[in-house]
């Protein structure tokens, strides 16, 4: 696959900016870098812009806010409304409080996965460390909550099962459970974004006008059902986290 891979202009520019800035700052921190002024890999340089858009984007939304809203106000009170809705059903009234993670996370891979289609650009969730960096995300903050909700003992107690005498079983089934999930959330979105990207640059290449069109629709209804399936799994991982201290009342 690496005969597909291309150089992209603005990750050259980038890295012709801050490129020897940040191979210095590592080379301090004892990381040796063999090619400074080209250290910033396209899949971070993708992500700090699809942040920024985001950052931007929402900032915009959120400034002038009004009874009367406009078309920005709208478009942000359709998302948080859309994420608040998936949250308190599956969580329930107590799942609003974890809107601002998911969704900050849900938004950002889906910016993610659609900035591939704009020219010059690609998806940073097709290299898969992208997707990694946001599933481990989830998973620290999903046992975070569980703890902060349960208490560090309860929260560790529920892993030994319901029976002590199956604790020595139920420990190491748990855990594999437990690190399968973001195992599961990055490939899932990795495998699923890198296939678009390839298959419609292998279809431009034969055919570069009008052939990709209907691939790049597909694109961004996948990119957009896969940020809506991470969304949803890490709801659940959240409610069975902290719904445990509910069930064994």
């Amino acid at each position: 696959m690496e005969g597909l891979e291309h150089s992209l202009a603005v990750v050259e520019l980038f890295n012709k900016i801050f490129g020897k800035p940040v191979g210095a700052l590592l080379g301090l921190a004892g990381i040796h870098v063999k090619d400074p002024g080209n250290c910033i890999p396209d899949y971070i340089v993708m992500s700090l812009f699809a942040a920024v858009f985001l950052a931007a984007f929402l900032g915009l939304a959120a400034r002038k806010r009004s009874l009367v809203p406009g078309k920005l106000q709208n478009v942000l009170e359709l998302i948080i409304e859309f994420v608040e809705g998936l949250m308190t059903d599956i969580i329930g009234p107590d799942g609003k409080k974890y809107v601002p993670m998911i969704g900050t996370v849900g938004l950002f891979i889906l910016c993610s996965n659609l900035l591939g289609l704009i020219p010059g650009f690609m998806s940073p969730t097709s290299k898969l460390n992208a997707p990694i960096g946001c599933a481990l995300t989830v998973f620290v903050y999903y046992h975070y909550q569980g703890m902060k909700a349960q208490g560090v003992l309860k929260y560790l107690k529920q892993f030994m099962g319901p029976i002590p005498l199956l604790a020595p079983l139920m420990v190491p089934i748990e855990i594999i459970s437990h690190f399968s999930r973001p195992v599961s959330l990055s490939i899932r979105l990795f495998s699923n974004i890198f296939a678009e990207e390839v298959l419609i640059l292998v279809i431009a290449s034969v055919l570069p006008y009008f052939l990709p069109l209907p691939f790049m629709v597909l694109a961004l209804i996948t990119g957009s059902l896969q940020a809506f399936v991470f969304m949803l799994l890490a709801c659940i991982y959240i409610a069975g986290a902290v719904a445990h201290e509910e069930e064994h009342k």
